[in-house]
Order: C-alpha cells, then sequence, then structure tokens
C-alpha cells in the first residue's frame, strides 16, 4: 500500500504525532508522571526511592536531583522537566524537587483548561503573567532586615540551612546544620561571594554513627602513610606529581658488563642518584614528600634514612586539593624544590577511625581554605545519603552568599502566592485569568504534598492556611508535628528566596515548552 499524507514525507518506520490528544495530551501525561514520582519525596516527611541504576547501583534516596538522574528519563517532554530540575540543582543546589513537582501540576491544571476548551497560547500567555506576578510577590513576602546577613554568624547560618537539611534527613538537621555551617564558614573567603563549594569535602568512613561526625579542618585522606613515619608537626610539604621512583630513560639502551665489579659500580651509581634526588629535598627543609604516583621502594629507603614522610595521593582532583589546602606547588619531576614551590602544614598524621586507617591534614593558622566533615554512618547508602544531605547544605550556604534573604517556609509562602494570584486572576480580562487561577490553584500542591506525606488531613490544613492567610497572617504555614497551622517565625523555619525564585522560574518555563509542542516526530 502506498503511504499518503506526511508518511509519504518520512522515512519508513517512523512516527508522527500531532494535534492536541496526540501529542500536547501525551507529553503532559509523560510529565504528570514523572511529576508524581518525586512529589511524594517533597518535603521533611518525604518518601524514600529505590533507584537501581543501569550498573546495579542501588540509591535510596529522597533527593529528587539523585532520584530522576539515575532514572535515565526516556520521554522527550519528561526530559525537559528533568533538564529544568538539574538546571535548579546546578544553580542553587537545592529545591529540584519543587521545580518539577510544580511544573508537572502547571501542566495538569493546563490539561483541565485544555479538555474546557482553551487554546494553550492563551495558557502560555496567562502563565507568563502569572509568572511576573508571582515574583513581584515573593519579593514582598520578604521578611524584614533578612538581607543583611553576617554569613559568618553561625546562628544566622544554620536558620536557614536547617530546611534545606531537613527535607533530606528530618530529625538530624540540628547536628548536621551545625556541622555544615561551622565547614562552610571555616573556609569562607573575605569576600563571600567568591565562596567554593568544592572547598567544604566530605569523608565517609562506615561505622559509629551522627554523633561521631566531626568538622576537620584541612583534609582527610582515605589512605594511609607509606613508609613507617606516621606522623609530622609544622613541617614543609614537597609535592612531586609523577612519582618518587628512580625515573625511565626515554629511550632504551644496552650495557655490556664484563666483571661482577662492574655490575656492582653500575647498581651504585643508580642509588647514589636516588639518594642524591632524596638528600635535595630534605635539605631544603621538607619533612614530608606527597606523590601523586608510585613510590619505588629504593625512593622509600631512602626516604626513612632521611626522616622524610611519605603520602601517595593518586587521585590528581584530590591532588589538587592538597595543593590548595598547603599552599604547595606541585612539581613534575623529583629533584630539590624552590622554598616558594614548598607548603606547609600544621600537622599530618596517620589515625584510625572505626578499624579505617586515614591521614589527617590539618592547617588551622595559615590557609584554611579546605575543611572536611567527616561522616559516620552504619551502611554506604546512609552515607551517600548524609553525604547528599551536606551537598545541599554547602549549596545553600553558597546561595546564601550570594543573596541572603528570606521567605516564610513550612508553605506559608505558597499558600500566600496562591490566595494572591486568584485575586489577580479576577482583575483580568480575557481568557488567560483561568490559566492564572489554575497557576495560582498549582500552589496548592506544596501544602498538600506536605500535609499528605506526613500522614494528615491536606483538604483540612488547606482550608485553615486559607483562612489564616486571609485574615492577614502571612506568616502562617504547616506545623507537620502536630498537624496544625502556626506562626513558621516561631517554628524559625524560612527558605531562601532566590531558591524559590529560581524553582518557580524553571518551573514555570519547563510547563510553557511542553504546552508549546504541538506535533512530535521520531
Amino acid at each position: 500500500m502506498q503511504p499518503y499524507g506526511i508518511q509519504s514525507m518520512l522515512k519508513e518506520g517512523h512516527k508522527h504525532l500531532s494535534g492536541l490528544d496526540e501529542a500536547v495530551v501525551k507529553n503532559i501525561d509523560a510529565c504528570k508522571q514523572l511529576s508524581t514520582i518525586t512529589r511524594t519525596s517533597l518535603g521533611p516527611n518525604g518518601m524514600n526511592k529505590m533507584v537501581i541504576n543501569h550498573l546495579d547501583k542501588l540509591f535510596v534516596t529522597n533527593d529528587a536531583a539523585t532520584i530522576v538522574n539515575e532514572l535515565e528519563v526516556q520521554h522527550p517532554a519528561a526530559k525537559l522537566l528533568v533538564l529544568a530540575g538539574r538546571a535548579q540543582q546546578e544553580e542553587i543546589g537545592d529545591g529540584a524537587n519543587l521545580t518539577i513537582s510544580f511544573a508537572g501540576e502547571l501542566l495538569q491544571n493546563a490539561e483541565e483548561l485544555i479538555r474546557m476548551g482553551l487554546h494553550p497560547s492563551e495558557i502560555i500567555s496567562g502563565y507568563n503573567k502569572a509568572i511576573t506576578k508571582t515574583i513581584e510577590i515573593l519579593d514582598e513576602l520578604v521578611e524584614e532586615g533578612s538581607e543583611k546577613m553576617d554569613v559568618r554568624n553561625k546562628e544566622e547560618v544554620v536558620c536557614r540551612m536547617k530546611a534545606a537539611v531537613a527535607s533530606k534527613q528530618f530529625g538530624q538537621e540540628d547536628i548536621l546544620s551545625s556541622l555544615v555551617a561551622d565547614a562552610c564558614i571555616q573556609v569562607c573567603p573575605k569576600n563571600p561571594a567568591n565562596f567554593n563549594v568544592d572547598n567544604v569535602r566530605v569523608a565517609k568512613i562506615v561505622g559509629g554513627g551522627l554523633h561521631n561526625c566531626t568538622v576537620v579542618r584541612g583534609m582527610v585522606l582515605k589512605t594511609d602513610a607509606v613508609g613507617s613515619i606516621k606522623r609530622m608537626e609544622k613541617a614543609k610539604v614537597a609535592v612531586f606529581v609523577s612519582g618518587v621512583d628512580t625515573s625511565a630513560t626515554e629511550t632504551k639502551g644496552t650495557v655490556l658488563i664484563h666483571s661482577a665489579d662492574q655490575l656492582e659500580n653500575y647498581a651504585k651509581t643508580e642509588e647514589a642518584k636516588v639518594e642524591e634526588l632524596i638528600k635535595a629535598v630534605a635539605d631544603s627543609g621538607a619533612k614530608v614528600i606527597v606523590s601523586g604516583a608510585a613510590v619505588g621502594e629504593m625512593a622509600l629507603h631512602f626516604c626513612e634514612r632521611y626522616k622524610l614522610m611519605v603520602l601517595k595521593i593518586s587521585s590528581k582532583f584530590e591532588l589538587r586539593r592538597f595543593c590548595r589546602t598547603t599552599g604547595a606547588v606541585a612539581m613534575l619531576k623529583l629533584g630539590q624544590p624552590n622554598p616558594d614551590d614548598l607548603g606547609y602544614v600544621d600537622s599530618v598524621s596517620v589515625e584510625e577511625i572505626a578499624g579505617v586507617r586515614v591521614t589527617v591534614v590539618k592547617n588551622e593558622e595559615g590557609g584554611n581554605s579546605v575543611s572536611t566533615v567527616l561522616l559516620r554512618g552504619s551502611t554506604d547508602s546512609i552515607l551517600d545519603d548524609l553525604e547528599r544531605a551536606v551537598d545541599d547544605g554547602v549549596n545553600t550556604y553558597k546561595a546564601m552568599c550570594k543573596d541572603s534573604r528570606i521567605v516564610p517556609g513550612a508553605a506559608a509562602t505558597e499558600i500566600e502566592l496562591a490566595r494572591r494570584l486568584k485575586e489577580f486572576s479576577f482583575k483580568e480580562t480575557g481568557l488567560d485569568q483561568y490559566a492564572i487561577a489554575k497557576f495560582g490553584e498549582s500552589f496548592e500542591m506544596v501544602p498538600k504534598t506536605l500535609a499528605e506525606n506526613a500522614g494528615r488531613n491536606a483538604m483540612e490544613i488547606i482550608s485553615s492556611l486559607y483562612a489564616e492567610h486571609a485574615s492577614g497572617n502571612t506568616k502562617v504555614g504547616i506545623d507537620l508535628e502536630d498537624g496544625v497551622c502556626r506562626d513558621v517565625s516561631a517554628l524559625n523555619v524560612w527558605d531562601l528566596h532566590i531558591t524559590k525564585f529560581f524553582a518557580l522560574k524553571y518551573a514555570a518555563d519547563a510547563a510553557c515548552t511542553v504546552l508549546r509542542v504541538d506535533q512530535v516526530s521520531n
């Protein structure tokens, strides 16, 4: 049979979907499925998901960014939501769940409007007006005085970080926030805007529990020292990238040896050469040698003789961080280092923590450019989840260095936005007022989901939140533990303005992009 229409134009086996039911509604459906997965992980009582990726690695987490990254979403429309979540994760480091869940909710409401007979372009126009208004209202809800924050004040930092950490590790946010705040404040540069997330490291050791976690000023390497010297105080450090060993020559040559004396002398010259190199390093004042590759046995023997401590760091990223911590310059070839190339450490010591040998490099005085949060837990998957919580905390700290303004948390902001947008929709004429009203309604997803995840009656809570907000109490949110509405300033639950701003913006953009598609070919 001869194909006709668009099929005749495209190659065989090609699928072409067009029109509202075929393309738009199917795309919306895929996005709804994705946001259903992330939604139940929203908030402090969010459920964990178990994801097994293509390498058979198991993830048990409620971190939306990890979930959607490991799911390997194939559907092109749902991929747009994944990209929005990823953009949020890279920009702020928290709020990916809100982005994906809110975008899914917007699309679900758009589907209802399409069924009522609205055209997608009218919905997009309404949504665009609504997001502009949302950003205006969000600025009005900012807590007074919160922009004048001292990023080195631990109390203020913990207050802003708690909500982000609690959504990953509920019940342990106090301990974790305090640890992360200490680690971040230690490495905060003179100009906080230059804060580098990479300077707060995480070292995970199985065994013990949360109460054993500590912050180390410096680095924790999960390796043992190579030689027998396990401790050095106030020492200079030399770093060699290519390893501490006799260097093999580029060219191959043949040596003809006639007698035993010649053989002995040949071996001696090699030994003497190695000794000369190690002695040169020792003479420069260095007490610790760090090698980026193998450490030869003969070289190690001479290091021991000259009382040099030897560390091996095979990861080049770790080596770079080590140089940043100690202020050392990594040298390519073994030889006498210049005094300027040497780094300095207060102490390097090998310690045993829960049966694992680690090398702790401390720098209390000068360059405290790296600090490490030492996490302890009973299993690897618990440690991975703790690491994600710490990661969120550190990213939140970076975000507050850019913009420290806060808005009420615990769904207080969302309910206020929902209420104000509904009012705004009544003032609009034209069909896009329905879209604005639905955009406002979408915000109810947050309190509804928070309440449902905590096993509370969502409808009761939302109606009492509306009642409180209508009477002017704009800071009333949900107290999930008691299942009642309370003033969030008393509960001390705050969200960063910048997190909300980007999450809602990305979500609205992603939703509009999906709605703009009316034909799919593949």
